[in-house]
């Protein structure tokens, strides 16, 4: 990836939201110097930050995901893969920034309702299981509709299920699962995993694993609300 051209992109999504903050600071006469200079620092260090960020995921997750759906489905057993998936999927996910943000904040607002480790190992196994499930979805040509259908009426049933404090927090943890470290490497590995086939429907299948893989932590999330009422 040139480095160049992710710096543009970078400043161009960054530049829109903080310009319009210091407008609002300016308008609603909270104002002045000091926090200016704190707000202009901190947005360099995260243009800079960014743009690092996304050249090394360009030049390392996504050629790993596509190395490692290449190479899976290489080895013949099936629990293998699927264990290696999991852990895979695990592994991704507990490293995202937003999953630890989410952690944290959770953490910060509820007096450690949660530990905020256990949140963690729950959410990135759900999305390691769901990830295990999209390549059982390639293997044996299940329709994704199908999958979609089944995990969100299950999904209904808990959100009935589990205690209030759960329900926002499990819909919650879906959404932080789809930030800059698990999706570039979802997204390879479904691409390298559907090449294997080279069929016309490659481009197709290569798609809905990041979808998929979403709807994990927010099952997981609702079946540890439930077991937390037992």
């Amino acid at each position: 990836m040139n480095i160049k051209e992710t710096f543009k992109e970078v400043l161009f999504s960054i530049l829109p939201i903080s310009i319009f903050m210091i407008i609002f600071q300016v308008i609603s006469g909270s104002f002045n110097i000091e926090n200016l200079i704190i707000f202009l620092i901190g947005v360099i260090i995260t243009i800079i930050g960014f743009t690092l960020f996304l050249v090394g995921a360009e030049n390392s997750l996504i050629p790993l995901g596509d190395l490692v759906g290449k190479s899976l489905l290489k080895n013949n057993k099936l629990w293998f893969i699927i264990c290696f998936i999991i852990c895979v999927g695990f592994a991704a996910t507990i490293a995202e920034p937003g999953v630890q943000i989410l952690v944290n904040q959770f953490n910060l607002v509820s007096g450690n309702f949660i530990g905020k480790y256990t949140l963690a190992i729950v959410i990135s196994l759900g999305v390691g299981i769901y990830l295990a499930l999209s390549l059982l979805k390639f293997i044996y040509n299940i329709s994704i509709k199908k999958i979609l259908l089944f995990s969100y009426i299950l999904i209904f049933i808990l959100a009935i299920l589990c205690p209030n404090e759960y329900l926002a927090l499990a819909f919650d943890s879906g959404g932080v699962t789809t930030g800059p470290m698990t999706v570039p490497f979802i997204l390879a590995f479904g691409i390298g995993i559907s090449s294997i086939k080279g069929t016309s429907k490659e481009t197709h299948e290569s798609f809905g694993y990041v979808g998929l893989a979403s709807v994990g932590p927010i099952l997981a999330v609702l079946i540890l609300g439930v077991i937390s009422r037992c």
